[in-house]
């Protein structure tokens, strides 16, 4: 059989402050009836004073080490490739994933970031997976963190509302295309015409050179929501259903869409578009929020661990993000154990 990429541990981790819809209405021009009729949000989690991505990153991973551990899988020092899917590093240089792969005791492992915004954890599969194929890595740690309350406008209600922080972890091992967890395929994909959608406007190269100063609000995370609710329709469908012609499922042989976490309007009209009934369709983000790039981490461990994943369903991840960015891929769910963040209330 060929070689490939197998999910064998899984891993999750949230900060200790959860901030409910009616905390933000206390501060903000909101109600907690406004963000969940438009969202399905209730609560997200927020970053204490002094806490960065890379913190949090280091929590996921150590936890799908254990959960890993607890397959009967080998010791960290089989992992020989870290990849952090973030767009909110600890510093813009250097990467993030160096450090969390020092602070894990790793040695010195290949290790770089992925910045593919809410796409990003798809994107660092892919890129992991291939080099396992390849023989360029035996076990990778797949990271996707990010801590999005550190680069809102504090005064927007709408990106208050929908962003919160936290990270999610998998371990891949090499193994072979017909084991259960083995990463059957991706399809990826980008329109950079759409970068303006999706975008924090200062801080980067190009409004650096500019010799100005940023524009008011312009450091700050913003989103044209309208567009983005359809091209986020279209795209992880659109990807979702290519995946499925590509490895051979039909959309009835479909058991679980794990999608990113944005909104669950969107979550369902995806689901609608694959032919899929609402409990096919894994949420989470009524807890959480929309975590980016740890998105469908998040949500795989937790509906694993809530017994909504179970070993043989076949399993489609898909994501979409800024870029603008969307992705997917296939499995047949493993027997793995998520060692999960507490739930904070």
């Amino acid at each position: 059989m060929s070689r490939a990429a197998v999910l064998c541990g899984l891993g999750s981790a949230l900060p200790a402050t959860a901030v409910t819809n009616e905390e933000l209405a206390a501060r903000l021009d909101t109600t907690d009836r406004w963000i969940r009729t438009r969202t399905g949000i209730g609560q997200r989690y927020v970053i204490a004073p002094g806490e960065a991505t890379s913190d949090l990153a280091v929590t996921a991973a150590e936890r799908a080490l254990e959960s890993a551990r607890r397959g009967g899988g080998d010791g960290t020092d089989e992992v020989d490739l870290v990849i952090v899917a973030t767009s909110t590093p600890d510093r813009p240089c250097p990467a993030t994933a160096p450090g969390v792969a020092h602070r894990l005791g790793l040695g010195k492992v290949a290790a770089f970031d992925v910045a593919a915004v809410c796409t990003g954890f798809v994107y660092a599969l892919a890129a992991a997976a291939s080099m396992i194929t390849a023989g360029a890595a035996h076990r990778a740690l797949v990271v996707g963190a990010d801590t999005f309350s550190t680069i809102l406008d504090p005064t927007d209600r709408t990106t208050r509302a929908i962003f919160g922080d936290g990270a999610g972890a998998v371990v891949l091992r090499a193994g072979e295309a017909d084991e259960p967890g083995a990463l059957l395929g991706f399809d990826l994909g980008s329109d950079g015409g759409g970068a303006d959608l999706i975008t924090v406007r200062a801080g980067g190269s190009r409004q650096r050179a500019s010799g100005l100063p940023p524009a008011e609000g312009d450091q700050w995370f913003a989103m044209e929501g309208r567009s983005v609710f359809t091209e986020a329709v279209i795209n992880m469908s659109e990807s979702a259903q290519r995946l499925l012609d590509r490895v051979g499922w039909k959309q009835g042989e479909l058991d679980k869409v794990v999608a990113h976490q944005a909104n669950v309007r969107i979550l369902h009209a995806v689901g609608e578009q694959l032919g899929l009934e609402q409990q096919q369709i894994v949420v989470n983000l009524d807890r959480v929020g929309n975590t980016v790039a740890a998105s469908i981490p998040l949500a795989m461990a937790d509906a694993a661990g809530d017994g909504d994943l179970v070993p043989g369903q076949r399993v489609v991840l898909t994501g979409f993000g800024g870029g603008l960015t969307w992705g997917s891929t296939a499995l047949i769910w493993p027997d793995v154990e998520p060692v999960r963040a507490p739930a904070h209330r």
